[in-house]
């Protein structure tokens, strides 16, 4: 049993038993977070598709921990104009495990 599930901006195929780096989420470390945006789910080799969600389905996770991703620079340079500018950047992420998939 499987879903696809749309959190972030960004959809993930997920199982129980799943560990995911998703986008930092509202939740303390040791809650629950229940995601809704479930767009399929595949049980007993039987896939149900949803226009655009699939009703009733949700997928339960526990929020592990939460922190910082790789630094990323941003370097922006003009050619003979002496402009040069560096940033870094560390996306959060919260880290989660799937317990359940409800349909």
């Amino acid at each position: 049993m499987y879903a696809i599930i749309e959190t972030g901006g960004k959809q993930y195929r997920v199982k129980e038993g799943d560990t995911l780096f998703i986008e930092k989420l509202p939740a303390q470390t040791g809650e629950t977070y229940t995601v809704e945006r479930v767009l399929a789910v595949e049980k007993d080799g039987r896939l149900q598709v949803g226009t655009p969600i699939v009703e009733g389905a949700s997928v339960v996770c526990q929020v592990e921990r939460h922190g910082k991703g790789k630094k990323i620079i941003v370097f922006k340079y003009k050619a003979k104009k002496n402009y040069r500018r560096k940033k870094g950047h560390r996306q959060p992420f919260t880290r989660v495990v799937v317990e359940k998939i409800q349909v």
